[in-house]
């Protein structure tokens, strides 16, 4: 998340999950000292290797790979072709064995969770999806792929990973192990260090010890009562008691930056800027609005979850909407009709660009945060007043595959509303590039939120 509001939730695999199927490939990443190594053996033979996550960095749009890893295996170049990153072979096929030198990349990535984690004392935390590799015909067939990871058959066969730590033991799952080796493309942060977790009721932290006395403070009692309020309201979180990773990049002149995601059982917050050095009202409200928003995914993005990259305004629009309402029910001082009005804005600028489902395409991803937090306003007006009534029940439908998709989201509202064509017009505005306000006006007076229009035509909301 920017102080701006703009916040990135995991956006890896979940849409795709690995069948159990036999690894495609496998990798032991080897920290020593100061060296990281990445070695791969690869089971099939093919002139192509992808990596099926593949996001590009927030600031000036780049592959961290082509900037942070090198490929030491003579005749094997790293390319970016069209969504992906790939290993490509100088002739003939890859290599069955490929050793990569690497740098654990910690910038801000756009729709995924980061790379890596640093902490100030020199422990690093390293997103284990990233190792995912997959075997392409040609650069021809990758650059044919789509965005949407879901569609690329080849991606449902695993990767087997191994991380290890020269120094000593490393942290998976709470837990101290000689190695950490994943299956099935587990998705998940591996820690390497020898900081001790804070223990309380409710979470397991990592904090880097540089964090400023207040922010570090702040962020551990912030934490708790938000939690405290979805489990009352949406029921237990999955995975049981999650471990909180807090790091410190500095405090760069005029930055203030928070970023960060949640994984099944884990929440990480990456901070930096010279603006968290000082306590201030506003830094509160966005550190606990921006918690909020990470704690929704636990239940709308773990508990469910979108079924396609152009679903992703059911997960992200959710939890800002769900973070809206914590934020309002825990500080009365918060103005939440004004950052509902921007989400309206923000998002009527996006869909003035072109259709909102195909955001991503664009380079756009906040459209699925704003303009699904403006659709959700349509639910929690047919559900009393109470969205996360409607997604516990979004959540109690969809058990036996735990996924949701747009016909599935809509047809719920729709039950509740017969007669107002919101799923239709909701439909609408997802595939149509819409220039102008009249389309969110309607909608909004279909689904009885009060507004009035401004001169130029475009609601606001009361």
């Amino acid at each position: 998340m920017r102080i701006a509001a703009a916040l990135i939730a995991a956006v890896t695999l979940t849409a795709c999950p690995a069948r159990a199927v036999e690894p495609v490939a496998s990798v032991e990443v080897v920290r020593d000292g100061d060296k990281w190594t990445a070695d791969y053996r690869f089971n099939r033979d093919a002139p192509v290797w992808v990596f099926a996550v593949s996001p590009l960095t927030r600031v000036s749009p780049r592959s961290f790979r082509l900037e942070s890893w090198t490929v030491e295996t003579p005749g094997v170049r790293l390319e970016r072709r069209g969504w992906y990153d790939v290993l490509v072979a100088d002739k003939g096929e890859v290599p069955d064995r490929v050793r990569i030198r690497f740098k654990p990349f910690t910038e801000d990535i756009e729709t995924a969770s980061d790379a890596a984690m640093a902490f100030t004392d020199g422990s690093v935390a390293l997103y284990s999806v990233q190792w995912k590799a997959s075997p392409a015909a040609s650069l021809a067939e990758v650059e044919r792929y789509p965005i949407d990871t879901g569609y690329v058959a080849s991606f449902a066969a695993p990767t087997s990973v191994t991380l290890r730590d020269t120094a000593g033991p490393v942290l998976l799952d709470g837990r101290r192990v000689a190695k950490a080796e994943l299956t099935g493309d587990k998705e998940t942060y591996v820690f390497f260090g020898n900081t001790r977790p804070v223990e309380t009721a409710t979470v397991s932290t990592l904090i880097d010890p540089a964090t400023p006395a207040w922010l570090k403070q702040f962020t551990l009692s912030a934490l708790p009562p938000i939690f405290d309020r979805y489990d009352k309201l949406l029921g237990h979180r999955p995975g049981g008691k999650p471990t909180l990773m807090v790091s410190w990049n500095g405090a760069t002149p005029g930055r203030t930056s928070f970023g960060g995601s949640v994984l099944r059982g884990q929440m990480v917050l990456r901070l930096e800027g010279e603006g968290l050095t000082r306590d201030n009202p506003r830094l509160r409200e966005v550190a606990r609005w921006f918690v909020a928003h990470e704690a929704a995914h636990f239940w709308l993005g773990q508990a469910v979850i979108y079924e396609s990259n152009q679903d992703q305004w059911i997960t992200e629009g959710g939890a800002d909407l769900l973070g809206y309402r914590t934020v309002a029910a825990l500080d009365r001082s918060y103005n939440v009709t004004a950052a509902l009005q921007k989400a309206l804005d923000d998002c009527q600028a996006s869909a003035r660009k072109g259709p909102i489902a195909t955001a991503n395409e664009r380079g756009d991803p906040k459209a699925y945060y704003n303009c699904g937090a403006i659709f959700g306003l349509m639910a929690e007006k047919a559900w009393n007043g109470q969205f996360h009534s409607f997604i516990h029940q979004l959540i109690a439908a969809n058990q036996d595959d735990k996924m949701v998709n747009r016909r599935e989201w809509l047809s719920l509202l729709d039950s509740r509303t017969p007669g107002q064509s919101l799923g239709r017009r909701i439909a609408a505005l997802l595939d149509n590039t819409t220039p102008g306000p009249q389309p969110w006006a309607d909608l909004l007076t279909a689904g009885g939120i009060k507004f009035r229009l401004r001169p130029n035509g475009s609601p606001e909301l009361q």
